[in-house]
């Protein structure tokens, strides 16, 4: 029975404000969309309009009951997004208007797809897209995001009025390996042979690797990760986009959602790989290092992931964003997308019109890569 109760919509700056079990009943409990987690980011200070992230989650209520909500962000940049507008920015710039800021509803610095539009049916999460145009308009925005949308938003989205841009992952499924020598058969001889290869040069170096996860992970781990975590930017001359506190309160609110694979040379760290996993899959974040050795990257954040997957027997590992390279090693071809609304008509035109030439070549590189798969194919 479809409810008679007015709809209000309001903004809440502070997710504190919130009831988690509602929030995280809307999200459909997906560990990256957990009040616990984006609280995290925001009791951290991580998410501020001192960082260029201002929290303006956007709300539906019937009556007293919430019945909708949007991770909602103003953003005076666009980094940490991993969907690049950098050039639609300068294209506003260059024709003296400000694209900055703009309305953006995304996971901070996650790319990970899910649920944006948090609602339990698909016209209540049409009515929440259409409250974002809403916003956009009331302020005189230039725009608002929605980034990695599941596809029940996306739907949503579209039947609202934005644009779907199209892009790639690479994800490793797990077709039930009783082991990674199982995984590894999959392959065909020539990239088996590689990879075989490749972690034999990373132990012939003297390094070995240690799995933990939740409380098993201490607080000395966590120093050291954090360590190799902020070197990875300061090598970039960049400021890491989290905070240790982040971490800390992350590893008191959700323990159980940590994985750390620690790498050893001759028995001194020196580098390691934070994830996150629920009960089915493993989102590959961060990583870093504080001694340079040949191939210790793939080894730890890819080989080591599908190890644990398999051992865990988690279905999906998921390699963050980019890297064609991931290919190689079992990763495969994943399409994902955005959410756009442009306020100017003007650029709305010319933003579609690349967004659908954009989209011919990312389905032509997906087709590529897709052709280039690394496991075997059974005869006909």
């Amino acid at each position: 029975m479809v409810s008679t109760e007015p709809i209000q919509f309001s903004l809440c700056t502070q997710l504190n404000k919130l009831d988690s079990a509602s929030w995280d009943a809307l999200s459909g409990h997906h560990l990256l969309l957990r009040h616990a987690f984006l609280r995290s980011l925001d009791d951290a200070g991580c998410v501020t309009p001192q960082t260029g992230w201002s929290p303006h989650y956007l709300l539906m209520h019937r009556g007293q009951t919430l019945c909708g909500a949007v991770p909602l962000y103003l953003k005076h940049h666009s980094r940490g997004e991993y969907v690049f507008d950098q050039g639609w920015a300068q294209a506003y710039q260059r024709h003296g208007l400000d694209y900055y800021p703009k309305l953006l509803c995304a996971i901070p610095f996650t790319p990970v797809s899910g649920p944006r539009l948090l609602a339990h049916s698909h016209e209540d999460r049409v009515l929440l897209a259409r409250q974002l145009i809403q916003l956009t308009q009331n302020n005189q925005l230039s725009s608002v995001h929605v980034l990695f949308p599941n596809p029940d938003d996306r739907q949503a989205l579209e039947q609202a009025g934005f644009m779907i841009r199209h892009d790639v992952q690479f994800h490793w499924q797990n077709q039930d390996y009783a082991s990674y020598e199982d995984f590894l058969a999959s392959l065909t001889q020539q990239k088996r042979k590689k990879m075989r290869q490749d972690s034999r040069k990373v132990y012939e170096q003297g390094l070995s690797f240690e799995h933990k996860q939740g409380q098993e992970i201490s607080e000395q781990n966590l120093d050291y990760f954090y360590q190799c975590y902020a070197n990875t930017y300061q090598e970039r001359g960049q400021h890491p986009y989290l905070n240790r506190n982040f971490f800390a309160r992350l590893h008191e609110q959700l323990p159980e959602s940590l994985v750390l694979i620690l790498a050893q040379q001759h028995g001194q760290e020196v580098a390691c790989a934070l994830s996150l996993r629920d009960g089915h899959t493993l989102y590959g974040r961060y990583w870093g290092c504080t001694r340079y050795v040949p191939g210790l990257h793939f080894e730890t954040c890819y080989n080591q992931a599908i190890q644990f997957c398999i051992a865990q027997q988690l279905r999906v590992f998921e390699g963050g964003a980019q890297g064609e390279h991931k290919l190689s090693r079992g990763l495969l071809p994943t399409p994902t997308s955005s959410a756009h609304w442009i306020a100017d008509p003007r650029f709305a035109h010319a933003i579609e019109a690349f967004v659908h030439e954009e989209a011919g070549h990312v389905a032509r590189y997906q087709e590529t890569l897709s052709s280039h798969t690394p496991f075997k194919t059974l005869a006909g």
